[in-house]
Formats: structure tokens, C-alpha cells, sequence
């Protein structure tokens, strides 16, 4: 069962949406303040969040930005606003489907589904590229150590590197953690 948090920021009722979410299997927590939705997102834990709103407001894509960089989840915004501008800031701010004048009944599994499917190509992008960023510094690392070591003791730079790599196997460490341990020791004793 998907848990939903259905976020009122219209004058209107949501009564036809949450009854459709209910009927497609889910259960729905209903709040009526989108000011708050990271400590809601926190105290119920829902799988995925629906936002109604006549326009995303500043505020709200404010708190959507806050979800998702302390609690990612799919987020799904219904709106009246059909401006692309409206649609390209939520977007940026995290949202994971953005549905134009309301869901229709018939339409809403497959626009939970689209939500979830883009939720989850992102993180695993934003996965790939903190690897990425990771590997890219440690091998800043072991050029900035390399480089330290050919200067520090007059070796070529296949030497300092050889040095590098016999240390870490004679301590069962990876050769980055050589290097940032030589760069610490450098920086300590600089």
C-alpha cells in the first residue's frame, strides 16, 4: 500500500483526488499547510507526496528544495498554473511529475507511477555522480601526493607512484587512503 501525503495549498477541496488515491489502493494523510511539508514529510514518512496548489508559490518551492535534500521522495505537484516557468521551477526544486487542471481519475496510477519511475532515474543519477565525484577526488589525491613525493624525496613520477602503491599493499589500504594520509601528514607538517 503506498502511503501518500496530500498537501492542500488551494482554497478548494481535495476531496475527489484523495478519494481517487484511496480507491487506487492508497493511504492518504491530508495536511493543509505546505509550509511545513519537510517536518510533515518527516512525522509521516510517506512513499510519495501530491501537492495541489493554484501556482507554486516561493514558499513552497522552497520547502520542496528541503525535502528533496534532507528526505527525497517522489513528489507530485497538480496545479492550475500552465506557465512554463511555473513548471520548470518545480521541476528544479524537485518536483517528479507536474500535472496541469487536476488528475483524472482514469490517469492518476499512471501519473503515481511516472512519479515514482522519475524519482527514482534522478537518485540514481545523483548516485552516479557523487561515485563519479568521489573517484575524480581521489585521484586528485594521489596526483597532489605523487606530485608531493616527487618533490619531497627527488622521485620520478612512476617512482612516486610505485611508492604509493607498495604502501598500500604492505597496509591492505586502498592507494587513495595512501595519499590522503601523505597529504595529511604534509599539510600537519607544512
Amino acid at each position: 500500500m503506498l502511503k501518500v501525503l496530500l498537501v492542500n495549498d488551494t482554497r478548494k477541496q481535495v476531496g475527489k483526488l484523495r478519494e481517487s488515491l484511496i480507491a487506487a489502493g492508497c493511504s492518504v494523510e491530508e495536511v493543509s499547510q505546505a509550509l511545513f511539508i519537510p517536518r510533515q514529510v518527516d512525522a509521516l514518512q510517506p512513499d510519495l507526496v501530491i501537492i495541489d496548489t493554484d501556482s507554486p508559490s516561493r514558499d513552497v518551492l522552497e520547502q520542496i528544495c528541503v525535502v528533496t535534500q534532507d528526505a527525497p521522495r517522489p513528489i507530485v505537484m497538480v496545479s492550475d498554473d500552465s506557465q512554463p516557468a511555473a513548471i520548470k521551477a518545480a521541476i528544479s526544486a524537485g518536483v517528479s511529475a507536474y500535472v496541469v487542471e487536476g488528475i483524472d481519475k482514469g490517469r492518476l496510477a499512471a501519473v503515481l507511477t511516472v512519479a515514482q519511475a522519475r524519482f527514482e532515474a534522478d537518485q540514481s543519477l545523483k548516485e552516479q555522480v557523487k561515485v563519479a565525484e568521489g573517484k575524480l577526488n581521489e585521484r586528485k589525491d594521489i596526483e597532489r601526493a605523487k606530485g608531493m613525493l616527487m618533490k619531497l624525496r627527488g622521485l620520478n613520477e612512476a617512482d612516486a607512484y610505485h611508492a604509493m602503491r607498495k604502501m598500500a599493499m604492505d597496509q591492505n589500504v586502498r592507494i587513495s587512503d595512501v595519499a590522503a594520509k601523505l597529504l595529511s601528514v604534509n599539510d600537519l607538517l607544512s
